[in-house]
């Protein structure tokens, strides 16, 4: 396989609006991508895109070695895991949380008649247990609080040992103590050298874990910066993509990003 991914000026329009706008970018086997800018700015819908959700309106994209367009999307999605708010809100809440993670087998969201083998749940054991919600197998889904749904969506996420990895806002709506927990997690799982390319999505630089390698900023669908982390995550770069002075600093491997006072 050569590029994970790989956009070539990629516009998405809908409805008279440019979500999109040229958009080039490539992701690498070893990348773990953290795609960072304001609301509005695309992210969303670049996440849409590299799922195979939807298609580009101009511009080439390659996915997994497959062009949108070109291919059976119906057999590219089950090689890439992906974990969204989205759909979580199609997860039965009556489902058990075992069912939940070995049932992305078949790509299904509940269990109906599909028959696993003992490798299946295994392998949806293991993930339980490095996501720490082993104990929380025979629990409903609708029981669980929020970090808990995150762990269960990621390890979900990571059933069909995907090639590619996508984590839209993980720890949106976590408390300190769940946010902190998961951004560990997350650093943990990216650091592993089997993870798959990772593309996280993020409006804060706080929630960036340990392990990410590069980033993408986006503002108004376009492209402000792509490139190794230390490169992109600068002052200058963005306080252009938000429109606000910014001062970004790094401490222990985590990042921070503070308005940047009038008179220094």
């Amino acid at each position: 396989m050569g590029a994970v991914v790989e956009l070539v000026d990629v516009s998405i329009v809908r409805g008279g609006s440019t979500l999109l706008d040229k958009v080039s970018w490539t992701i690498d086997e070893a990348d773990r991508w953290v795609v960072i800018g304001p609301n509005g700015a695309g992210k969303t819908t670049l996440l849409q895109m590299l799922s195979a959700t939807i298609h580009p309106s101009s511009g080439m994209a390659s996915i997994l070695d497959e062009v949108l367009g070109a291919v059976d999307v119906f057999e590219l999605r089950p090689r890439i895991g992906m974990t969204s708010a989205a759909l979580a809100d199609r997860i039965p809440r009556g489902e058990s949380v075992g069912n939940v993670v070995v049932s992305a087998a078949y790509a299904v969201l509940g269990r109906w008649n599909e028959g696993y083998d003992v490798s299946d749940f295994a392998r949806a054991g293991d993930l339980m247990a490095q996501l720490r919600i082993e104990h929380l197998g025979k629990r409903t889904f609708g029981t669980l609080s929020e970090g808990e749904r995150k762990r269960v969506q990621i390890a979900r996420a990571l059933m069909t040992d995907p090639e590619l990895l996508l984590l839209d806002e993980p720890a949106a709506g976590l408390d300190l103590t769940g946010r902190e927990s998961l951004i560990d997690t997350i650093g943990e799982i990216v650091s592993e050298p089997w993870a798959p390319a990772t593309v996280l999505v993020t409006h804060h630089l706080e929630e960036i874990p340990p392990g990410m390698t590069h980033a993408l900023l986006l503002k108004d669908g376009a492209v402000v910066a792509a490139g190794p982390i230390g490169e992109v995550l600068t002052d200058e770069l963005m306080s252009r993509t938000f429109e606000l002075p910014l001062q970004i600093g790094q401490d222990g491997g985590r990042w921070t990003a503070r308005a940047e006072r009038a008179g220094g």
